[in-house]
């Protein structure tokens, strides 16, 4: 007898939100065991009880986007990490600039989130797809001597 297609996807569905409340948890574990913060220190920072972090980190809940908000914070980790982790986002490619962002610790989750969302909408602009083909044609350069040039102009973006 074959099996619904319906009942496997969900089938398959509710295994995937298991495995990511595991993975939340075992991730957020491993990042409160590096950064030397105890299961209690870090419910308080992040205000949640001592019982509802301790089953997030066994899988057995799974936070809300606020509470890993709150956990992120805590940590000093980005929430953009965490939200992956537990399926609330996709990953976005890598990039270094990206990558440099999420790693300063000097400005706030919100500041990195709203300089990552306009770095994407420039490279959408551009048309670049992480391939670094984007036109930038009006950007001053500067030599080897020191002094700014403007890059030529291509043909094409001239009207007679």
């Amino acid at each position: 007898m074959a099996e619904d297609p319906e009942v496997s996807g969900a089938g398959e569905k509710a295994a995937r939100v298991v495995h990511a409340a595991q993975d939340i948890g075992g991730f957020i574990r491993s990042q409160r065991e590096a950064a030397q913060v105890s299961l209690r220190q870090l419910a308080a920072l992040a205000g949640v009880s001592n019982p509802y972090l301790s089953q997030i980190e066994r899988g057995l809940r799974n936070p809300s986007a606020e509470v890993l908000a709150q956990i992120a914070k805590a940590l000093r980790v980005s929430s953009e990490v965490l939200y992956v982790r537990a399926g609330f986002l996709e990953q976005r490619p890598h990039s270094p600039i990206r990558d440099a962002l999420l790693a300063d610790t000097t400005i706030g989750e919100r500041q990195k989130q709203v300089l990552l969302d306009i770095y994407e909408s420039f490279r959408r602009e551009n048309g670049t797809n992480g391939s670094g083909t984007g036109r930038d044609d009006d950007v001053p350069r500067t030599n080897t001597d020191g002094l700014i040039e403007q890059a030529p102009r291509s043909q094409e973006s001239e009207t007679p």
